[in-house]
Formats: C-alpha cells, sequence, structure tokens
C-alpha cells in the first residue's frame, strides 16, 4: 500500500502539519501548543479539577504535571484547593492566564474559519464522521 493511500499517514502527516502550525504560532505568543490547550481546557469562571484535565485532553498525568508547573512558573495558572473536595486542586486561570487564553481562543478560531472557508459543510460533516468512526472502532477494540 502507498503511504499517500494509508489513512494513518493521512492523519499523522495532517496533525503534524497542525501541531507544527500551531506550536509557530503559540511561540509567537511566548507559549506552546500544549500550554495554549490546557489553557482552553480550564473552565473559565470555576477552574478545573487537576484530575479531570488529563483525561478531558487525552494527555498523560506526568505530561500534563510538567505542563502545569511550568504555566504556573509563568504566572498563567494557580492551584487552590476545590472546596466541594478538599482532596482535590482546581487549577484557575491568571489575569495572564486569561489574556494567553483569549490570544490562543482567536488561533483556533481562525484556523477553524479559514477551513470552512475552503471546504465546503458536507465535507466537513463528512470529515468529522469519519473521525468518530474511527475512534469508535478504536475504542470498541474492533481493529486490533
Amino acid at each position: 500500500m502507498l503511504k499517500e493511500k494509508s489513512i494513518d499517514h493521512q492523519l499523522r502527516a495532517t496533525w503534524q502539519s497542525v501541531a507544527k502550525m500551531y506550536n509557530e504560532q503559540a511561540s509567537k505568543l511566548e507559549t506552546t501548543m500544549a500550554a495554549a490547550f490546557v489553557l482552553l481546557n480550564i473552565d473559565y469562571d470555576n477552574g478545573t479539577p487537576s484530575t479531570s484535565l488529563g483525561p478531558k485532553m487525552g494527555m498523560e498525568a506526568t505530561s500534563l504535571s510538567r505542563i502545569l508547573k511550568s504555566m504556573e512558573e509563568r504566572g498563567v495558572i494557580f492551584r487552590e484547593r476545590n472546596p466541594s473536595d478538599g482532596r482535590s486542586v482546581l487549577i484557575k486561570l491568571t489575569d495572564l492566564g486569561i489574556i494567553k487564553r483569549e490570544e490562543s481562543k482567536i488561533s483556533v478560531l481562525k484556523f477553524n474559519e479559514v477551513v470552512r472557508q475552503n471546504i465546503s459543510e458536507e465535507k466537513i460533516n463528512h470529515f468529522f464522521e469519519v473521525t468518530e468512526t474511527i475512534n469508535r472502532l478504536i475504542t470498541n477494540g474492533a481493529i486490533f
């Protein structure tokens, strides 16, 4: 099979292009794609329990811990005891974190806008159907 005809090759190559684009944009904003992704997944008003961030983003706990530590050192997030569960910690945005979150959001919205301007809604819907099916097949163990 030609790699250009391989579904996994196309997924991987496309994601690498997207990740490279977002990392280049993030560096202009003095952050990383991973940190921007975390910012976008923190509840703006109430914060987010640290234990739910990893699963929500599909990220391993050790990777997330390193990113959170770096973000805390840069002053974009802070940790606060969860008032409803004293054993858990909420990750909250600082004022700088709110600014960085908005910058990240603008980048994501711009990407989606440009893609939608260049691909029909029908094709976008098919893309989502295909990726949802692939994820379901993998989740259900239907491939291996």
